[in-house]
């Protein structure tokens, strides 16, 4: 099934080379099916790039996915044009009524600074305390899953001594839960930060549950309340060059950057990165959608306020 996004956006004619069959406003109301809502927040500062990459994922589903995007009304985007923001971007105000299956938070690039001193602080974290009574599953991705699990549960972020830059192996510690269904032993997930959490912080806190690790770049993928919230370190939705694209930025910024890990190919820059990684990523969300957002969703989303953690059987 395709992907519902509004008319116009970036990503259509993108997606489409791509023979991603993605579906605009008007044919998709002319269709008599409930698809899920999806809601995401995008803090990334390449808006469009981020569009995609989150579309070209939800578009690989048998499910109808209906997506909006949210912004932050405290914070005004420096890269992407106010027009866009404007024609395909709600504010909270706007959706904070409404209930939706799924909702994803993106990272930012605010990972050095304390959380509370960023400057939309308390409106992420409002946004953050909305999600668990007005949605049913939230993946919180990279700043934002360090971001929540601080706000939620008073995880502390570590500044790491080198950027963990690059594609690494990971494997998942319960292999029975859904989201790993037909993962192999090993897979890779793409990470690029400044700041980690540490295992030892976690293992007291009696509601998280560990789901992945990598050995060189540690926690990977966390559980709350049986799924009702995920917490990816990671970037698994990387397009293939966007670790090149981050790499040869800095290198032009004059910035003391390594090369990415694990990621072209004999480890140098001149030639084409291994993309190993998408497969997983298709995989990861399809089992989401699938086992955390449509076999746990009601049919009436004014429902999802009534519902309790997730105990999946699947």
């Amino acid at each position: 099934m395709p992907v519902k996004i509004p008319d116009n956006l970036p990503a259509i004619e993108l997606l489409k080379k791509e023979n991603i069959f993605v579906m605009t406003d008007l044919r998709a109301n002319a269709q008599d099916i409930r698809a899920m809502r999806m809601l995401i927040l995008n803090l990334m500062p390449l808006k469009i790039s981020t569009e995609t990459d989150f579309v070209r994922l939800l578009s690989n589903t048998p499910l109808q996915v209906e997506v909006e995007f949210l912004r932050l009304e405290t914070h005004t985007p420096k890269n992407t044009p106010q027009e866009h923001l404007e024609a395909f971007y709600k504010g909270f105000r706007d959706i904070q009524d409404n209930f939706y299956d799924g909702m994803i938070i993106t990272g930012a690039p605010v990972e050095m600074m304390k959380f509370e001193e960023v400057s939309y602080w308390n409106e992420i974290t409002q946004i953050f305390d909305w999600a668990k009574t007005h949605v049913t599953s939230t993946l919180y991705i990279c700043w934002a899953s360090q971001a929540a699990l601080y706000h939620f549960h008073g995880v502390k972020k570590v500044p790491l001594d080198d950027k963990l830059f690059g594609v690494f192996k990971h494997h998942a510690t319960d292999k029975k839960n859904p989201l790993f269904r037909g993962f192999d032993d090993e897979f890779y997930i793409p990470h690029s930060r400044h700041t980690t959490i540490l295992k030892e912080n976690l293992l007291t806190n009696d509601a998280l549950t560990i789901l992945s690790e990598s050995e060189e770049a540690g926690i990977a993928i966390l559980s709350s309340r049986g799924g009702r919230e995920f917490y990816l370190t990671g970037h698994s939705e990387y397009a293939p060059l966007t670790l090149h694209d981050e790499y040869t930025r800095d290198l032009e910024k004059g910035l003391d950057i390594d090369v990415p890990h694990h990621y072209y190919a004999d480890n140098n820059p001149k030639n084409a990165p291994i993309v190993r990684w998408t497969g997983h990523a298709n995989l990861l969300f399809n089992n989401w959608l699938n086992y955390f957002v449509y076999q746990e969703t009601p049919f009436d989303l004014n429902e999802v306020p009534l519902l309790g953690d997730i105990k999946n059987n699947s």
